[in-house]
């Protein structure tokens, strides 16, 4: 467990020359707390890009720096780990911190000091690509794990990640996870801290899903250079990036372009990059190697060539690369005409230009566990359908599991009331004649949980609708009496001719004593204990209650009976579970 926050800790988040959002704050208390437990931390941070995940994981590192042990940052593309550098250089000064960097940017000579200051614990915090995975890198006491855009790495990564994080605390930074991080988060295996606050001062990016036009783009790139602006031309195919920024040159003359991609000499993608941010030119032609991460102020334009060839947190995380400053920014997602377009890639497109409002992040990333899956916990796969168990059963299982794993006692499976009853209950199109509409009324009500809500649900239709037919008011009765049932662990309810008999399921919450009494007060009821085929194919014992109707008394009458039986059966059982043990 680390220590609590120390003065220099204090003085450090102080100096930061922003305002946190609520969000930033909350998140940092959340993994403090974590950090302060003896137990591992792997906690997500997920929050929209531009929204301050660097900080918060900063002010982590530099508490675990205070306790005498090493911080390691874990990042995509040499581009970024750069960027972080400079980023702990500004923020740590002033304070006896070492800080080291490893990547392909770094000479041999570098690199083999890095890693022996490293081992010897003369580094407080190394930043790093893959390089820090590799079997020469060997820490003297590392106490937390900090990976940026969890997305990007593969799975044989975070294999190598899992040996290094056993004693060791572990922050994973996303905008947009990856369907199974996401999934794990949701179902807690993993805890999850939320940035949903917008920094002040900042705009949603206008977001255009468009025809690949050469006139457009003409105008889009000369509208931003001339208020001073910067623009990223995204074409991600090596071969042939060199002549389409020569089309673009054609188009503007004027215009000073630069081409950056990952197959660039060390030095030379540096250098570029380094002219770009100094403002030397005006559009950079690159491939998705500014994806992750980077933060240049002055490019608010971004028009991305062929965006159907993307994934959906990919052309989210471009689209952060833009509009980081108070000013208005621009996102062109183009396709062409004459290529076809798969259904997933159409919903793709349709989902970036749908959420362009700020901090969609999170919501991108529901959308992508929607469209591909949630991958396996244990396998290889990040993303997929599990097609043989069904998805929430396999929900349901991984959820029980982990009850199990943390000791939690055993629940007993929830009851799903099945209701034979001669009685009218629908939505006639008199009354609503949306089906939409109708489909959602119908879901409100399987998914109430007390009687109350049914009340509210009556009431809002009778404002929206007028007064309720019969059959609605039938449909909410039987709403209320599953609610019943299922407080009860009833499993079925089935009218017969001149009685109905209700099935208990496992576990009933009666008591002997209530059942007598309810006999004493209901001499029209009887109980009787038959055995029941079950799906297996075997046999087992079942508990019934057979409830007399007379014979004319049908329908709406036959609902009002067993709500008032069921409404006193369930008052003798809880007043008997109140009750005193004698």
């Amino acid at each position: 467990a680390f220590s609590p926050d120390t003065v220099w800790q204090q003085e450090f988040e102080d100096a930061f020359p922003y305002a946190e959002t609520p969000d930033q704050l909350q998140s940092e208390a959340e993994i403090k707390q974590d950090m302060e437990q003896p137990r591992i931390m792997d906690r997500l941070l997920c929050g929209a890009v531009g929204y301050g995940k660097t900080e918060i994981a900063l002010r982590a590192a530099f508490k675990a720096v205070m306790d005498g042990k090493q911080a390691a940052i874990l990042a995509p593309t040499t581009v970024l780990t750069q960027q972080h550098y400079h980023t702990i250089l500004q923020r740590f000064a002033g304070y006896p911190i070492k800080a080291g960097f490893l990547s392909r940017f770094s000479t041999a000579a570098q690199q083999k000091d890095t890693l022996k200051k490293l081992a010897a614990g003369q580094v407080d915090i190394v930043v790093g690509t893959h390089r820090l995975l590799s079997k020469d890198v060997r820490f003297k006491d590392l106490g937390l794990l900090i990976i940026d855009e969890e997305q990007r790495f593969g799975v044989s990564h975070k294999e190598k990640i899992k040996q290094l994080k056993k004693q060791v605390d572990v922050l994973t930074l996303s905008a947009t996870p990856i369907p199974r991080t996401l999934h794990m988060a949701l179902v807690g295996m993993r805890e999850m801290s939320i940035i949903n606050t917008p920094p002040e001062d900042r705009h949603p990016v206008q977001t255009y899903v468009v025809e690949y036009n050469k006139r457009l783009l003409r105008d889009a790139i000369a509208r931003e250079v001339s208020r001073g602006g910067q623009v990223y031309f995204v074409h991600n195919r090596v071969h042939n990036i060199y002549e389409t920024a020569a089309d673009i040159q054609q188009l503007l003359p004027n215009c000073r372009i630069f081409v950056a991609h990952g197959q660039m000499k060390e030095k030379e993608l540096e250098q570029v990059m380094m002219d770009f941010v100094a403002g030397q030119a005006d559009v950079l032609v690159c491939t998705t190697i500014i994806e992750s991460g980077l933060d240049i102020g002055n490019v608010n334009t971004l028009i991305v060539d062929d965006a159907d060839m993307f994934g959906l947190a990919q052309l989210y995380q471009l689209r952060g690369r833009v509009g980081r400053t108070e000013r208005q920014a621009f996102a062109y997602f183009t396709y062409r005409r004459e290529r076809a377009m798969s259904d997933i890639a159409k919903k793709r497109l349709i989902a970036i230009r749908d959420f362009t409002e700020l901090g969609a992040g999170f919501k991108i990333a529901m959308r992508d566990l929607e469209l591909r899956g949630a991958g396996n916990i244990l396998g290889p796969e990040q993303h997929g359908h599990i097609v043989a168990v069904g998805f929430d059963l396999y929900c349901k299982l991984l959820e029980e599991e982990m009850a199990k794993a943390k000791g939690e006692a055993e629940r007993l499976p929830d009851i799903s009331t099945q209701m034979e009853l001669a009685v009218n209950a629908f939505i006639p199109d008199t009354f609503i004649d949306t089906s939409m509409l109708k489909v959602e009324i119908y879901k409100r009500i399987a998914a109430v949980n007390e009687g109350e809500e049914l009340d509210e649900l009556a009431e809002e239709l009778r404002d929206r609708y007028g007064p309720l037919p019969e059959t609605v008011e039938n449909l909410l009765l039987l709403g209320k009496l599953k609610l019943l049932a299922k407080r009860l662990r009833i499993a079925a309810i089935s009218q017969k001719q001149g009685f109905v008999e209700l099935r208990f399921g496992e576990q009933p919450p009666l008591s002997g004593e209530a059942l007598i009494r309810l006999c004493q007060e209901w001499p029209a009821i009887s109980f009787s204990e038959k055995k029941i085929n079950q799906e297996d194919g075997g046999q087992a014992k079942a508990f019934f209650m057979k409830v007399k109707t007379p014979g004319e008394q049908e329908g709406k009458a036959v609902v009002d009976q067993l709500l008032h039986l069921l409404a006193r059966l369930d008052n003798l059982c809880r007043e008997q579970q109140a009750a005193p043990a004698v």
